[in-house]
């Protein structure tokens, strides 16, 4: 079976998606340049079908792979609709890395992030990522149903008094109970990115993955805001467990669609009027499993019909549903000043992107260095669009909402100035 899906594969390229590979140290933001990147099918493991090497940035260049055809993404189908890849990294000084089953849909790019640890940091001999199966896909426990606004003491000493999005969210890698599962920190964006990917589909149309998209956020940020684990006593913010939680994959792709949208609006959550706290958005895939929330699949059908994310919230969870936005962002140099930055712009805002863009090019030296002087000019802007080009936003040059936030993201993440703990 193995070699037929191989032969396929290699002679039937109506459907093809996209990967790209990232590759950093797991100590600081540091890009790794000259990786060997062997790409091979996860169910033919012995034949490479590409070997790559990574850039300046860490990066590999984008290959096309073969997919299954879009439809078995776009209907309930019991053929699974994402082709699966192995991916095995290998750089001087460095223990290697094998990500196992990285998902690729047809006409999206999937965004394989490598972390690989320094030789004299781990004694592990070889990191083995295995990404399980898809939750449209793969068997998972239904969500345990719970009130979507939480009983909270106001004046107690933990709940928070504002809704704040966190730098870091610590997910626990399995039931609350379970002792023996792993507890990771991750960063907040990336969190809610690697949960859309495998919650959803990224051949959705936008709309669809923005709903869904807001009712993620707002699940997430009602776990952080009423500290609902820590005051159970758990030393975490959330699990993995879809019986409790949401899934999140640790090593899993994003894809690029996905990526930008929560850039986009990672501040946001859903609210009702008169609750302090973002509200507890249950959801379900609304085929195998129903629920009193969104419906995934249900979701991707209004947008089809032409409804928009907020009217597909609303169909769900009431007219009375809004989205807010949170005024506190934590882990960032200074919030974002509330107009886009571009040719002729001057200033001290403008001043501080420069020298964060310069600091962030001692890792990234695609990344042209530019005076410091607060006024944006054509060399500001062209080291603005290679930045925007590497961490996958609009090339424009443009310092707008997500491009402010995502060099922030990555000045913290290079100046190692906001460590989690």
């Amino acid at each position: 079976m193995p070699q037929n899906i191989l032969r396929m594969a290699q002679t039937d390229n109506s459907s093809m998606g996209k990967l790209q590979i990232s590759v950093t140290s797991s100590l600081g933001l540091i890009p790794i340049q000259d990786a060997t990147v062997t790409i091979s099918y996860t169910g033919v493991p012995d034949v490479t079908i590409e070997k790559l090497s990574t850039n300046s940035s860490g990066q590999t260049e984008t290959v096309e792979l073969p997919a299954p055809p879009i439809e078995y993404s776009l209907t309930p189908v019991e053929q699974q609709p994402y082709s699966e890849y192995n991916i095995h990294v290998e750089a001087p000084g460095y223990e290697p890395v094998m990500v196992s089953g990285t998902e690729i849909l047809p006409d999206v790019t999937a965004l394989q992030p490598i972390e690989m640890n320094p030789l004299e940091t781990t004694e592990e001999q070889n990191d083995v990522i295995v990404i399980p199966d898809h939750t449209l896909y793969g068997e998972y426990p239904p969500k345990i149903p719970e009130d979507e606004i939480k009983p909270v003491d106001e004046s107690g000493e933990i709940v928070l008094s504002r809704v704040v999005i966190p730098e870091y969210v610590v997910v626990h890698d399995g039931m609350p109970g379970d002792t023996t599962a792993p507890n990771f920190y991750v960063r907040y964006r990336d969190y809610i990115k690697n949960v859309v990917s495998s919650e959803i589909y990224a051949t959705w149309p936008e709309n669809a993955i923005y709903a869904n998209t807001l009712v993620i956020m707002s699940f997430t940020l009602n776990r952080v805001y009423t500290e609902w684990y820590r005051n159970q006593g758990y030393n975490f913010t959330i699990t993995s467990s879809t019986a409790y939680d949401q899934k999140w994959m640790r090593g899993r792709n994003s894809y690029g669609n996905i990526d930008r949208i929560v850039d986009s609006v990672f501040a946001n959550y859903l609210s009702r009027p008169g609750v302090r706290q973002p509200i507890f958005t249950s959801y379900c895939d609304g085929r195998r499993v129903t629920c009193d929330g969104l419906s995934q699949w249900g979701s991707k059908y209004l947008a089809e019909e032409g409804y928009s994310a907020i009217e597909i919230i609303r169909y769900y969870y009431g007219s009375d549903m809004y989205i807010n936005t949170a005024q506190s962002i934590s882990g960032v140099p200074s919030s974002w000043p509330g107009y886009n930055l571009t040719i002729g712009s001057t200033g001290d805002k403008v001043r501080q992107i420069q020298q964060q863009l310069n600091r962030i090019a001692q890792n990234y030296p695609a990344i042209p260095k530019v005076t410091a002087d607060g006024v944006f000019g054509p060399a500001t802007a062209n080291a603005v669009k290679t930045f925007q080009g590497i961490f996958n936003l609009p090339p424009n040059g443009i310092v707008d909402y997500p491009t402010w936030y995502s060099i922030s993201n990555i000045y913290v993440g290079v100046s190692r100035i906001a460590e989690p703990g």
